[in-house]
């Protein structure tokens, strides 16, 4: 029986020439479904048609047929679709109307009558599920952006919808809370319910799901089995994309799928290859020492010491909550130590918030780089930095009108105009695709050559993994080096790529892996030459497998 039928649907925000959905057509069934596409091809509009906000909250034009649990949505008003749907929005804090985390959850339970006993016990049970039991008693607001996920996603547990729809729920979460995510959503799944989740962190999701859909400009593909769609997806979770470049079929969709078709790599990499290693700066540029510092009454760091230099990008990795932008806030001068010193290099910090929307005011996108530049009194072009991080086509729009990746790129723009000393960046890929992760890592790698110190706060391995010199764990009251992304983010730890996971002790990214395939170079021929054809795929049976290397050894 189907949960939400749409048919042949199509949708026109306000004065907006191009539709944001065309001739969309789905059932949703008791089931995981996943939604895959890049920034602004509908998916967040196609979950918030679920729930009535799109029409009856946005407006526009719609033609065609939705329903949800029996309602007519063209219809329905919101407050009887909120019965039958809970939606968890991209930034959950545009959602909360509570002061602190139980009345947050309670207040739809509220509004249905829910009895004060039952009340409770719903809500300890959505917070447990979630892994967020332990924020019962605090305030929304000393919430770090990921405890406010878990908490946006009880919200909408507690109500036991038919559907749950979650838009990026993954976006902030570290590797507990995304586990605990899944778990959430299979457990509803178990129970009858259909959860339809639009994400770009596919790694955990693709395995799980049961159905998999492709938006792009509005128009949507599937859903079908994950199988069917996979080669399709253009933001792909790295084992796809190495299976990809390794001519596996079928593509695999998990770590595991792949573990016995893993080639076995030649020792070390070829010299200014992606799996060489960096000589790290030795010019500092920034430092804390014997720093203790807690904001409203509480002590998150006592007496630690840590450093970076120009021209160095320190990744910053750790649990929800562990300290990672109070951290940065110290850095960037935004919190005063109550003891310890933090020294910076002379000239601009730019510093980037996990709320986007608290740095863009002005009326375009252009306004809002320009504004940055005649502050730096720098006569660096606004098209520039808009090029590279492709916001030229919305350079003119309103930034809060943009979907979430482009206003996330849009507020990357702003601060990093202008070439700063030191760059502060937390959850820099909240809500980007994985082309507009590839611009920003270009981009973060021209300020290091041009000797900015970046530090960036992030649950995203695989950016950690790509960019960085260095990943420092920040979890309960430490900072801990743990040295370069091949040692950093490989084997078992919780924070690994999925290629670390294949590779303990690296390579940890798809173009390590490729580097290290391509060998040292000694008989004068091209590196690849050995392993691939004309086409550029790997030609089969040219490289050994790691397990048939094992064998071999055996």
């Amino acid at each position: 029986m189907s949960i939400a039928t749409v048919e042949h649907l199509h949708y026109w925000y306000p004065d907006r020439a191009d539709a944001a959905l065309v001739d969309v057509s789905l059932r949703l069934e008791a089931g995981l479904t996943v939604l895959a596409g890049p920034s602004g091809s509908g998916k967040s509009t196609l979950l918030r048609l679920f729930d009535g906000l799109v029409p009856h909250f946005h407006g526009g034009t719609i033609a065609g047929r939705a329903s949800v649990g029996g309602c007519d949505v063209l219809v329905t008003p919101t407050r009887r679709l909120a019965r039958e749907v809970g939606l968890v929005f991209q930034d959950p804090e545009q959602q909360f109307v509570s002061g602190t985390v139980e009345r947050e959850v309670a207040f739809g339970l509220e509004n249905l009558g829910v009895t004060p006993s039952a009340m409770r016990a719903r809500v300890g049970e959505a917070l447990e599920a979630v892994g967020a039991e332990a924020l019962r008693g605090r305030s929304v607001d000393s919430l770090s952006g990921g405890e406010r996920q878990r908490v946006a996603l009880a919200a909408a547990l507690a109500l036991r919808p038919q559907l749950v729809a979650l838009d990026e729920p993954t976006s902030q979460l570290d590797p507990d809370g995304a586990a605990a995510l899944l778990e959430a959503c299979l457990a509803l799944v178990a129970g009858g319910t259909a959860v339809v989740v639009a994400e770009h962190r596919l790694e955990r999701l693709l395995p799980a799901a049961d159905r998999l859909g492709l938006l792009d400009g509005g128009r949507l593909e599937g859903p079908l089995p994950p199988a069917r769609l996979v080669g399709r997806l253009t933001t792909a979770p790295a084992i796809v994309r190495l299976g990809r470049r390794l001519g596996w079929s079928p593509l695999p969709l998990s770590v595991e799928a792949a573990h016995e078709r893993r080639p076995a790599l030649a020792d070390g990499a070829r010299p200014g290859s992606a799996g060489a290693r960096r000589t790290l700066p030795t010019e500092l540029a920034w430092s804390v020492r014997g720093l203790t510092v807690g904001p409203g009454g509480r002590v998150v760091f006592d007496g630690v010491e840590l450093a970076g230099g120009r021209g160095e990008i320190v990744v910053l990795m750790g649990p929800n909550g562990g300290g990672k932008t109070t951290f940065l806030r110290t850095l960037g001068g935004l919190l005063r130590p109550r003891s310890g010193r933090v020294e910076r290099l002379a000239g601009r910090i730019a510093y980037l918030p996990q709320d986007p929307a608290a740095l863009l005011h002005r009326p375009t996108v252009r306004a809002e780089v320009e504004a940055t530049l005649r502050w730096a009194g720098s006569r660096e072009p606004a098209e520039r930095i808009l090029g590279e991080l492709g916001l030229l086509s919305v350079a003119e729009r309103y930034p809060r009108d943009l979907s979430s990746g482009e206003r996330q790129r849009a507020a990357i723009a702003t601060v990093l105009a202008a070439r700063p000393a030191i760059a502060l960046l937390d959850e820099p890929t909240r809500g980007m695709d994985g082309t507009a992760r590839g611009r920003l890592a270009r981009v973060l790698r021209r300020l290091r050559e041009e000797g900015c110190a970046v530090v960036l706060a992030t649950h995203d391995s695989d950016l950690a993994a790509e960019v960085g010199d260095r990943v420092v764990r920040v979890e309960d009251g430490r900072l801990v080096d743990l040295g370069c992304p091949d040692r950093a983010l490989s084997g078992a730890t919780p924070w690994a790529t999925q290629v670390g996971q294949l590779y303990p002790g690296g390579p940890v990214t798809v173009e390590g892996v490729l580097a290290r395939l391509a060998g040292p170079v000694d008989d004068g021929r091209p590196p690849m030459e050995r392993a691939v054809d004309a086409s550029g795929a790997w030609r089969p049976g040219s490289l050994p497998t790691a397990a048939a290397n094992e064998r071999t050894r055996t």
